[in-house]
């Protein structure tokens, strides 16, 4: 079972387990990402984009429920979240999907039965994903129709061009590498660099050049942001 480009948050304190978890998904072509506490696992998901969560109830610190409840609270993420835990009581459980988690597994765990479940909740995120309408400032995206507009002004835009845009409107208002774009664009194809500098510069011309407010932002050496200025 294989599923596009994906990055998974690992928060295990048992640094074993996090290595063996995180060798695992990475043979099935996830990136991992550790974190060892409660705190250190907020902190990379307020500064990075994961597509799901792998998160330990147990913790020094503050617990799994809270960091649970605190990504959907405060940091206000919907990315699929899978608790991980040696308590199989119902109310533990329970306690799980109040705080805001998706799924629940019992340790021990099989690897596969974890990767099959985190690949069926990123897919249906996805999917989900895909039918909201993104709206940064005074542009709108509407990915059922794959329509742009700026002012209520219809942008016409490449196939690329959409796929980039689309990109950038989710994220935001955190950079987005360029790494990140060509391996979601054009996966192990990646072209030599100047084919997505070309595409970001027509990407420009057409979304920020018209308008007094400018929202596509390119970080030096490290990538691009599609924000307000304020959100620099």
């Amino acid at each position: 079972m294989k599923i596009n480009p994906a990055t998974v948050l690992i928060v295990e304190d048992h640094q074993d387990l996090a290595a063996n978890v995180g060798d695992f998904l990475e043979e099935g072509g996830m990136t991992v990402d550790f974190a060892a506490d409660g705190l250190t696992a907020l902190k990379l998901c307020s500064q990075n984009h994961y597509d799901a969560v792998v998160l330990d109830v147990m913790m020094p610190g503050i617990d799994g429920f809270e960091v649970c409840e605190r990504i959907r609270g405060e940091l206000q993420l919907d990315m699929p979240i899978v608790m991980l835990t040696a308590r199989d009581t119902l109310d533990d459980k329970l306690s799980g999907f109040e705080y805001g988690a998706d799924d629940y597994l019992i340790k021990p765990f099989e690897m596969k039965e974890l990767e099959a479940r985190l690949i069926s909740h990123i897919r249906r995120h996805r999917g989900e994903m895909d039918t909201k309408s993104l709206q940064i400032a005074d542009m709108v995206f509407d990915p059922k129709t794959m329509r742009v507009t700026r002012e209520g002004e219809t942008i016409r835009l490449s196939p690329i061009m959409l796929q980039i845009l689309k990109i950038l409107m989710r994220e935001s208002p955190k950079l987005v590498t360029r790494e990140k774009l060509e391996t979601e664009i054009w996966g192990e194809d990646t072209p030599d660099s100047d084919t997505l500098r070309s595409h970001l510069y027509n990407l420009r011309k057409l979304i920020d050049k018209p308008y007094q407010q400018h929202l596509l932002h390119t970080i030096p050496g490290v990538g691009y942001k599609l924000c307000e200025e304020k959100d620099l």
